[in-house]
Formats: structure tokens, C-alpha cells, sequence
């Protein structure tokens, strides 16, 4: 089977059931965003110093898997695939990983600039895709009817690459960098 399709070579695309939409239609903006986001985390896994498939490196590929479903549930104007749904447990599960991760980090008392070590660097990219994610998903919502869960789920995921970027840098002895406003 080839890859290419030739299909959407018109600029048009399918979503799940077969209908037919601009590939610049907005629920494809969505769930491109959703791709885009998904990518970024394979980036932060492939540099994490120490990846034994617990801990950070755990969270990011269940993180992936979501992403995957989330993209699909997006995909599906109709709401029509069997497919598992992101929802409340996914969100509670981000929630308690966050929970995780700060108690094991000193309170945040300014902000600071993205950036540190690779991995953090690359988590920190990662929740700014995700905000951008999240912002065109409300956008959508506004249009056509997607489960709130999505919303939460993607607001709550940039703040875990928040403090996911700071327990790298901790865990890496790299400072994150307070932001200066005189500067």
C-alpha cells in the first residue's frame, strides 16, 4: 500500500466517515495541532537523559497515546467511532502526575523563561503548542460540538509540561532563569 493517496491533492481532505472538508478547515487546524503536540512530546522523550520507561518517560508516551485518541475524537465530527474518549480520568491523571512532580520541586515565586537543559527546553516548546492546541479547540468549539474534555484535558497538559520542564532541569542541575522585567 503507498502512502500517498493523491486525494488531497485539491487541498481537501476526509475526516473519519468519509466527509469531505478543506484541509484548512478548522477541525483540521484542530487536530493538526493535536499531531503537532504529539510530535513535540516524541521530541522531549527522545532527549531525556535517563528514559527507562518510568517516571517522565511513562507519562510522555501515555501522554502520546491521549494525543493520538484526542486527535481521533477530533477527526470525528459525528462522534461516530467506537474509539475510547478522552475524559475526566485522563484529566485526573495528568492532574495527580503535576502533583507528582512539585512536590519534589521549590515553589515558583516569579516567572521564569523557557528554557534549560534540551529536554526541558523541548517540554517548554511543547506546552506552548499545547496552549496554541487548546486555543483553537475553543476556537472550534465555538463552531461545531466537541467534548469540553478535550478543552481541560490540553489546559491541563501545558501545565504539566510546566513543571514537567522544571523537574528536568532539577533533575538535570541545570537553574531555570528567572524572568527579569528590567531587562
Amino acid at each position: 500500500m503507498k502512502i500517498y493517496t493523491k486525494t488531497g491533492d485539491d487541498g481537501n481532505t476526509s475526516l473519519y466517515g468519509g466527509v469531505r472538508t478543506g484541509k484548512d478547515d478548522l477541525r483540521v487546524e484542530a487536530y493538526g495541532t493535536v499531531d503537532e503536540l504529539n510530535s513535540a512530546v516524541g521530541v522531549i522523550l527522545s532527549q531525556l537523559r535517563k528514559n527507562d520507561g518510568a517516571g517522565p518517560g511513562s507519562d510522555l508516551t501515555r501522554i502520546q497515546h491521549h494525543l493520538f485518541r484526542l486527535g481521533a475524537e477530533l477527526a470525528d465530527p459525528k462522534g461516530k467511532a467506537k474509539s475510547r474518549k478522552i475524559g475526566q480520568g485522563e484529566i485526573e491523571g495528568l492532574e495527580t502526575a503535576i502533583d507528582g512532580y512539585e512536590e519534589n520541586l521549590p515553589a515558583l515565586t516569579q516567572f521564569i523563561l523557557p528554557g534549560g537543559s534540551p529536554a526541558a527546553s523541548s517540554a517548554h516548546k511543547a506546552r506552548s503548542v499545547a496552549r496554541r492546541a487548546e486555543r483553537v479547540c475553543v476556537n472550534l468549539a465555538r463552531r461545531d460540538e466537541i467534548s469540553p474534555h478535550i478543552i481541560v484535558y490540553l489546559n491541563r497538559l501545558s501545565d504539566f509540561l510546566f513543571v514537567l520542564a522544571r523537574a528536568i532541569n532539577r533533575e538535570e542541575g541545570v537553574e531555570d532563569t528567572p524572568w527579569d522585567a528590567e531587562v
